[in-house]
């Protein structure tokens, strides 16, 4: 079974997806978040990420856990960067394997969504006029 992890480094989704693969799994269903250079007009130059990481890793594996109770998936698995990012760079990665699309792709929803609502991850926006704010993780992204 696959799970949830706090990187402090780029990673390869490549050996995470395989990690999904298996011979009931029919469909695979995946969302990529990258740092943006706008966010509501004003220009991004970064984000910083900060999380408990303890906290995070087993409130990620709660909602992992509870994805797999509640659709019909084989597995899935998510993996949330911390630390200072780049324009572009990957900030968080889902992935989830199912016997059909239908349950792929609505578990691959609701996992971000609820990783954005319940897991203890902070985003510490950038500007690029050398201001910075932190944002609420249920603002819209």
């Amino acid at each position: 079974m696959s799970g949830f992890s706090i990187s402090d480094t780029a990673f390869d989704i490549a050996p995470l997806r395989a990690q999904l693969l298996a011979q009931q799994a029919g469909a695979y269903a995946s969302f990529e978040g990258w740092v943006r250079d706008i966010n509501e007009g004003r220009p991004v130059a970064a984000l910083t990420y900060e999380a408990y990481v303890a906290l995070a890793e087993s409130e990620g594996a709660k909602v992992l856990a509870e994805a797999r109770q509640r659709f019909a998936i084989v597995d899935a698995a998510c993996v949330h960067r911390v630390g200072r990012l780049a324009l572009g760079e990957l900030a968080v990665w889902v992935g989830v394997s199912a016997g059909h699309r239908e349950a792929a792709f609505a578990a691959c929803r609701w996992i971000i969504d609820e990783v954005k609502s319940r897991v203890p991850i902070w985003k510490h926006e950038h500007y690029a006029d050398g201001a910075a704010d932190w944002l609420h993780p249920l603002e819209k992204e």
